[in-house]
């Protein structure tokens, strides 16, 4: 599922998130949402939110929900 529209996401989600220093090169990192951090219900370059292990970034693809 796209990342763009924050309906998509909820924490506890696997998700793949391009971090800030990686939007040059477009390198996936793959976590599970903790926390959404854009408030809008959706925006052009992905959702931003926080990884349980604490790295922010906008997803690109919503995987499944954490079994």
């Amino acid at each position: 599922m796209n990342g763009q529209n924050r309906a998509n996401i909820q924490p506890g989600v696997e998700v793949d998130i391009v971090l800030k220093k990686d939007q040059r090169t477009g390198k996936l990192t793959r976590g599970v949402v903790k926390d959404i951090l854009t408030k809008s219900s959706s925006h052009p370059h992905g959702i931003k939110v926080r990884l349980q292990d604490g790295q922010v970034g906008r997803v690109k693809e919503v995987l499944k929900k954490e079994s």
